[in-house]
């Protein structure tokens, strides 16, 4: 899906899709997960031939969603990085770094041009407007995070609407999608939304948390990378809560790295990294809760899922990296 015609285009949108640089492919593992955990009972009156060639048409179908949800993330990376100025991504040179600027932004926007095409081939209009709007959702939360006034830059539900748009709707709306291709009720939809968004949040807390605790080798003694670009996340906004001094220390900027050092030493003495800890905690088992409040089913393939959907609630709260 992500070949071009021009040498130059095809090697910079393939470029995080290599064997080695593809990420932990997180979002389509559980997208096709979601996809079998919705496999309801089978009615008996129905033909082994004619179910079978449904599900995998449908198979196909949900799998295409994870395609294009890949293809949405990446491109949202090679447009992150070049607004970041960043040099690495996934432990090599980012595209803008070893390409330039120019032909990483063209490469998200292939990228983004290859997922409208294959959401087109779906036929569902209200799919087709969910992941439009996942879209709009990651741009709106980058303009957010660029231009926060003081006030927005301290505030905790503007932290987590910020949050929400920039990691959060991709996985929630996508697992809407996948069980609106399925034919689910509205309900049971509601729940794959529930999962996707309180999995996204859980995620990017811990995220937070790592950026200033991260110790292993990928992530060095907490990259800081955050805070360096002036942006305050969760336990900075905890620890503010404890000691209200920090606010002027925010509103200085952290171009200083005298700043820096005292908003560390603020949030060192504060539960700051503790309640972050605690929030994810509280969405992970959120999302475990929408995933046990699906129909009950006797398909073995959705028994197995479900059960894996839960255990990443675990997995995605006590990662260290």
């Amino acid at each position: 899906m992500v070949v071009a015609e021009v040498p130059k285009l095809a090697s910079a949108a393939e470029y995080f899709f290599k064997m080695g640089v593809e990420g932990k492919r997180f979002r389509p593992t559980v997208l096709l997960l979601m996809a079998s955990a919705l496999k309801m009972s089978i009615p008996e009156s129905a033909t082994d031939t004619a179910l079978n060639s449904l599900s995998k048409e449908l198979r196909a179908r949900q799998q295409c969603i994870a395609e294009i949800t890949e293809m949405i993330h990446v491109a949202s990376l090679l447009h992150d990085d070049v607004l970041d100025d960043a040099d690495t991504r996934r432990g090599i040179g980012s595209l803008n770094f070893v390409m330039g600027n120019k032909l990483a932004v063209l490469a998200g926007d292939f990228l983004l041009s290859r997922a409208c095409v294959a959401l087109a081939s779906l036929k569902n209009t209200e799919v087709v407007t969910l992941l439009a709007t996942v879209v709009e959702h990651l741009v709106t939360g980058e303009t957010m995070q660029m231009t926060t006034s003081s006030d927005q830059r301290c505030s905790m539900d503007y932290y987590l609407q910020k949050t929400y748009y920039k990691t959060a709707s991709l996985i929630s709306n996508s697992c809407k999608a996948i069980a609106l291709l399925a034919g689910q009720t509205a309900e049971v939809s509601v729940l794959a939304y529930d999962y996707g968004r309180n999995l996204g949040l859980a995620y990017q807390l811990i995220d937070d948390v790592l950026d200033f605790t991260g110790t292993c080798a990928s992530l060095g003694k907490g990259s800081l990378s955050d805070i360096r670009h002036g942006i305050v996340t969760a336990p900075i906004l905890f620890a503010m809560e404890e000691f209200p001094q920090l606010r002027m220390v925010v509103d200085k900027g952290f171009e200083d790295p005298d700043n820096v050092d005292i908003a560390l030493d603020y949030l060192g003495k504060s539960q700051g990294i503790q309640r972050t800890k605690d929030l994810a905690a509280e969405h992970a088992s959120l999302a475990a809760a929408a995933v046990d409040s699906l129909p009950p089913t006797n398909n073995e393939d959705a028994i197995i899922s479900r059960r894996a959907l839960v255990d990443l609630t675990q997995r995605v709260i006590s990662r260290t990296k």
